[in-house]
């Protein structure tokens, strides 16, 4: 009798190799990926945990699990990413050496008294998996099954593991879990494994493929939102182009007529739409040390998204533990920079005095964010002793990047943006009392401009969403970045489009408020990916329990607040050159 009991479970673990990739080397001969004959090779148990929660997961030896007789090597997390991801890995002790073969061979013995039983039949009652690695490869397991009536629990006591090499490398691993062992107090179980290697084709630099699924990622659906997207995009751009062309030739063919006209014949009382509150465009926004950090902080979430996709798309990041998410830290770090240049020089221009206040909430904003809902979490992981729990000392790193690294690097940004670009140009004088805002229809507010401007951008990257949501909650390893790539420049225009248009309207209304308007508009796309993520968690996954429950809700946040901030970034620069230009072209008195 194989592993796979029931047809369910073969489908189970068939999906299970699809999985978790995305996380940074081991030690010992790992490093290299070389091997000679007969040096040993390492196995590591990593996680365990139930099937529908992929987060929850617990070290492999939480479970009554024996341990091998050989001797314990010990595994020190080797980057930040594999620490913040909870990878924990164990010494199997099972002794394996390059193509050598094992026969089927007793390791160790389970003393089965109640409490151990107990905690198997709850593992098996839950559809615990368990995680292992060799060479950097994962291999997955089920712990056992029960009958069909759920009475007599049955856990799989023999690994049977089969390893392909190629040349001095090894290219593939496949187990095999057999020796279905009923679960009795009192009893002693025999846990074995065995090893067969097998001559493999598969190159090196392939052996990772099996784990990806180009009939999910790669499905006609997926072509098809890109298309639909794409569409989109070529109907915004055409739209604001011809409505906004044209409406504003009409108006700078009224202005420039007005201008001509004497004193005598200007009728005063005619004149309305946007160029009335030349005057007021260009104040200030309402708590510029707030807008213009949010502002900054958005343009460096970009300015990481795109590089971190390009990296992506060039190296295989999701063949290494924990890669992913020490790049995006690095690059995040590096970005610092940018930060700074945006938000300082903002609020210079926006006549801001208090610049060294602006640059700390510019530098914490974001990380205060991500480091207080990680706090938060992690006190619920070590509730229940998860291996998610973050390590102090991976506390005190990330702190240490955030002052040491962040601050610096955000103040020389925020230096270099007040004294390159500070100053504030503008091409109309701000009068120095603002103008009263006429009333105007329920339509033309900005509380409704606000509320309207997400969903389009949310229209053109929802199908996306999904396959993200999938791959990081579910058992799929993503890997098609350059679809990411390009939903992200069609999310960029169509965010700057929708934002012009609302701007558009909101100025010829004579509301000059346009600054939190347009970042806001774009940044609400959050507020309906949220509300997708609350759809996805009920009707897409069988996720329960707080744990699971808390960790899906506060890291969504933590993603949506993220992109609406980018969003609102990306949709205020854009509007920033298109209100700047509109006003150069119109002569003032």
């Amino acid at each position: 009798p194989k592993i796979m009991g029931s047809s369910r479970w073969k489908i189970a673990v068939a999906v299970l190799f699809v999985v978790e990739c995305s996380l940074l080397s081991v030690g010992a001969d790992e490093h290299e990926h070389t091997y000679v004959d007969k040096e040993e090779v390492v196995l590591w148990m990593n996680t365990v945990g139930p099937y529908h929660n992929r987060q929850e997961t617990y070290k492999y030896f939480s479970l009554p699990f024996c341990v091998g007789t050989k001797k314990t090597i010990s595994h020190y997390h080797e980057t930040l990413g594999e620490a913040l991801q909870g990878v924990e890995l164990e010494f199997s002790g099972l002794d394996i050496k390059f193509k050598d073969e094992v026969m089927q061979t007793s390791y160790c013995d389970i003393e089965l008294d109640k409490a151990k039983r107990d905690a198997f039949v709850y593992a098996i009652n839950n559809h615990y998996w368990y995680q292992m690695y060799i060479d950097d490869l994962p291999i997955w397991g089920i712990v056992g099954e029960a009958d069909e009536n759920g009475e007599d629990h049955y856990l799989w006591t023999y690994k049977k593991l089969e390893i392909g090499f190629n040349g001095n490398r090894i290219v593939d691993v496949n187990l095999t879990s057999e020796g279905k062992v009923k679960l009795v107090p009192n009893t002693r179980i025999a846990m074995s494994y065995s090893v067969k290697w097998k001559k493999s084709d598969v190159k090196f630099e392939d052996r990772f493929d099996k784990y990806l699924d180009p009939s999910f990622f790669q499905h006609r659906i997926h072509w098809f939102s890109i298309f639909n997207s794409f569409m989109m995009v070529i109907f915004l751009v055409g739209l604001v182009s011809m409505i906004l062309m044209r409406t504003l030739r009409k108006d700078y063919a009224r202005y420039s007529k007005e201008e001509e006209m004497d004193d005598m014949d200007r009728d005063l009382g005619d004149e309305y739409g946007w160029k009335q509150v030349h005057g007021d465009v260009f104040r200030p926004s309402s708590h510029p040390m707030l807008f213009s950090s949010l502002i900054g902080s958005g343009c460096q979430i970009f300015s990481v998204s795109f590089i971190v996709i390009i990296v992506a798309m060039i190296e295989d990041l999701y063949t290494e533990r924990g890669s992913m998410l020490s790049t995006a830290i690095f690059v995040y770090a590096a970005t610092s920079p940018v930060n700074g240049y945006f938000g300082g020089s903002l609020y210079a221009k926006q006549g801001g005095r208090r610049w060294i206040k602006q640059m700390f909430i510019g530098a914490f904003l974001i990380p205060a964010m991500v480091c207080g809902t990680a706090f938060f979490i992690n006190f619920i992981a070590m509730y229940y002793h998860a291996s998610r729990a973050i390590p102090f000392g991976t506390m005190v790193a990330v702190c240490c990047i955030c002052f040491f690294v962040i601050l610096p690097l955000n103040l020389v940004g925020t230096i270099l943006g007040r004294n390159l670009s500070g100053q504030p140009n503008f091409p109309c004088r701000v009068n120095a009392v603002p103008r009263p805002i006429p009333e105007k229809k329920w339509f033309m507010e900005p509380a409704v401009i606000v509320c309207l401007g997400g969903i389009l951008p949310f229209g053109s990257i929802f199908i996306e969403m999904y396959f993200i949501f999938t791959s990081f909650w579910a058992y799929k390893i993503y890997y098609v970045y350059g679809f990411m790539m390009l939903v992200l420049v069609i999310l960029c225009i169509v965010t700057v489009c929708v934002t012009i248009v609302c701007t558009y309207f909101l100025l010829n209304a004579e509301d000059y408020r346009w600054q939190w308007t347009s970042f806001l508009s774009a940044a609400s796309t959050a507020v309906y990916v949220y509300m997708y993520s609350f759809y996805y968690y009920f009707f897409k996954t069988k996720m329960y329990g707080l744990f699971q429950t808390s960790f899906y809700f506060g890291y969504m946040a933590v993603f949506s607040t993220s992109l609406g901030i980018m969003c609102g970034a990306v949709g205020y620069v854009g509007t920033s050159a298109f209100v700047r230009k509109i006003y150069t072209n119109v002569k003032i008195d």
